[in-house]
């Protein structure tokens, strides 16, 4: 079967999975996957549980934020690019408004009760 190579982008304490344990900063490890492979088998491939990825875009596209990841089945292409940030960054409200996002994602958006726009993504 064809493998595909993903473009993979990891910041903060998210680095370490990009091969070396001590990086806190960001890598950017090219891996590949077996052709029709979904971010799930990406996560698998890096050995990163979903629960520690905060913010994630596909090729520019949100595609996760805390507490909502609809894109674990999404089917990634060939030259994709991914990008993980950890659950500590921040992205200022404002920008979410007309951000471009993943089918799923816009899904998951429009059948929340929220819109998926909140402050707050952990209680705690």
């Amino acid at each position: 079967m064809p493998e595909i190579q993903i473009d993979t982008w990891l910041y903060g304490i998210l680095a370490r999975y990009g091969g070396d344990p001590e990086e806190r900063v960001f890598a950017n490890p090219q891996i590949s996957l077996l052709a029709g492979a979904t971010l799930s088998d990406l996560l698998a491939a890096l050995k990163m549980d979903t629960t520690e990825r905060g913010i994630t875009f596909i090729n520019g596209d949100l595609s996760a934020m805390p507490g909502m990841q609809p894109d674990l089945d999404h089917r990634l292409e060939d030259h994709d690019r991914v990008a993980f940030f950890h659950l500590q960054s921040m992205w200022p409200f404002q920008y979410r408004h007309g951000v471009g996002m993943i089918p799923e994602m816009q899904t998951a958006m429009n059948e929340s009760e929220d819109g998926g726009l909140r402050h707050v993504y952990q209680e705690g």
